[in-house]
């Protein structure tokens, strides 16, 4: 994909008091944590609220915008991604506060640190995100979950920008939490969620966090370049049980490898693309089905085009 300036000079007519970075042809894959994929045509990074919604109030409605946050549980596809890229960050996005039992945390910040600062504040009941590699953006929009507790359990209030560039509040009950799901519209670029806690003591909450830290280290390849857990649990079931039985771990296709340590995992063993990771992905759905009869449903995020569509 090349630098499309026309599109970039396009969105500096239409808002010229833009104060974030705008930047063509922008390298992804250093962004994500499988390290592989194309360029953005245009990153964009806000520089606050209120330059993304100037931003979203003056881009052409048919140039497609694509959010990304920190780049866990995503494959950005050797092609690249056209129209817009955003991705939230610094203090605007980036902090947390406290306020007795309510904690506001804007969509930048990771969910390891979500659970940190609560457990500072002696706040229980969030320790759950110690064992999410991701942001709070992400764990709105999956209902992100580990170790028995997810986003729903605590979440009070979300608040976005949409498509039109106007502020959005969702309620727990709108934001439509599911498994692994929630039903808020898809224009909406989430910018800060509240979350509520209950008191607690602060030692043995770290502790918690310390054991779910634990689990994942011994459980999972977090030292590798992956991108979390590739598939969704079936109902009643362990995804990677059913790879394991369907004779995939250890699988490899180009530079990809179903993780030894944990086959619900996919890792770039060096030099992979995302075609490599995505195809890899799909022939292991391909044989859980013929010797389960189960479809496996990915949870990791796909997003742009191939590279043959450029």
């Amino acid at each position: 994909m090349t630098a499309s300036s026309n599109l970039t000079d396009a969105i500096r007519a239409a808002a010229p008091n833009l104060r974030g970075r705008l930047l063509e042809n922008q390298s992804l894959s250093d962004l994500t944590w499988f390290r592989v994929g194309g360029p953005a045509e245009v990153l964009f990074s806000p520089a606050d609220e209120e330059d993304l919604s100037q931003f979203l109030a003056a881009l052409d409605p048919a140039v497609p915008v694509t959010v990304i946050g920190l780049g866990s549980n995503l494959i950005v596809r050797d092609g690249g991604i056209p129209g817009v890229t955003i991705r939230l960050g610094g203090k605007a996005f980036g902090s947390v506060a406290i306020d007795g039992e309510t904690i506001r945390a804007g969509t930048a910040v990771p969910d390891m640190r979500l659970a940190k600062t609560s457990a500072e504040a002696s706040l229980d009941g969030l320790a759950f995100f110690r064992g999410i590699p991701g942001s709070v953006g992400g764990a709105l929009r999956m209902n992100a979950g580990a170790h028995g507790g997810e986003t729903t359990d605590v979440l009070t209030q979300a608040r976005g920008i949409d498509r039109k560039g106007e502020a959005r509040t969702f309620t727990h009950a709108e934001m439509g939490f599911r498994y692994r799901h929630s039903s808020a519209p898809g224009d909406v670029i989430f910018t800060s969620a509240t979350f509520r806690g209950r008191p607690g003591d602060r030692q043995e909450i770290e502790a918690e966090m310390d054991r779910v830290t634990a689990a994942r280290e011994a459980a999972q390849p977090i030292r590798e370049r992956t991108g979390g857990s590739t598939f969704k649990n079936p109902e009643g079931g362990k995804a990677w049980q059913l790879i394991d039985a369907a004779g995939c771990r250890g699988l490899t296709l180009g530079g990809a490898q179903v993780s030894e340590m944990h086959c619900n995992f996919l890792i770039n063993r060096g030099g992979a693309t995302a075609a490599d990771i995505e195809g890899l992905g799909e022939e292991v759905r391909r044989r859980v089905r013929e010797s389960s009869g189960v479809e496996l449903h990915w949870e990791i995020k796909r997003i742009g085009v191939d590279r043959s569509e450029v």
